[in-house]
């Protein structure tokens, strides 16, 4: 495999840590709806797009019956809970060290975009990523490929572009996969390592400072 010069980097879960209140806004808002799942079922989803996550954990009739309403409350619940989250260690300097090797760097977030200012505010990285995403750019969500084609667009890059993309969850690897692109992935998805190279993960790292440190191993160096 070639070097990929373009690094498509994930941003819940994988360079901040905000998975665990993402699982308990869902949590919340279901609940809050009449509809309870174990915290452990809702957080195996998290990484997957908040369109798909209902009828994920409940079913079709779930998502049809309170699915809309459901992700109205997630933002209600997940909003307060922002300013608790934090960088994962080595978040930026990997955006540094990959910009430093002469990588283009895109964000690719399905997050809201409130969500995704924030984090790019926490990553000071508005001057420093090529480009980076929200909900607003995409339709179909992970683990579809929309998402990581949609940011090599962000690029003027054709869709079939060499790239690379860093996650934290299977639902990353399968986009990738969807996408015909590499991934690696750090741990902080809460996936186990065997399921993460089941679905195809080339590399698996604790957190971004590890990748940071271990580059020259990867493609990415």
């Amino acid at each position: 495999m070639s070097e990929a010069r373009i690094a498509v980097l994930d941003v819940d879960g994988t360079l901040v840590d905000t998975n665990y209140q993402h699982a308990l806004a869902w949590y919340r808002a279901l609940r809050s709806l009449g509809e309870t799942y174990p915290v452990w079922r809702v957080h195996r989803l998290i990484g997957m797009g908040g369109d798909q996550l209902v009828s994920a954990l409940g079913g079709d009739e779930v998502e049809e019956r309170i699915g809309d309403a459901a992700r109205e409350r997630w933002v209600e619940e997940v909003d307060p809970m922002m300013g608790e989250t934090e960088l994962l260690p080595g978040a930026r300097e990997l955006i540094v060290a990959l910009k430093e090797r002469g990588h283009r760097v895109v964000l690719a977030s399905s997050g809201k975009p409130h969500h995704v200012e924030r984090a790019l505010d926490l990553l000071d990285a508005r001057e420093l990523a090529d480009a980076w995403t929200t909900s607003e750019d995409v339709e179909a969500t992970k683990p579809a490929p929309d998402l990581l084609q949609v940011a090599l667009k962000k690029l003027g890059e054709p869709v079939d572009a060499p790239a690379m993309v860093i996650g934290d969850s299977v639902y990353d690897v399968e986009a990738a996969k969807n996408a015909g692109m590499p991934a690696i992935v750090v741990r902080s998805g809460g996936f186990g390592d065997d399921e993460l190279r089941d679905a195809g993960a080339l590399g698996i790292y604790d957190t971004p400072a590890d990748l940071t440190a271990a580059l020259d191993e990867t493609d990415l160096s």
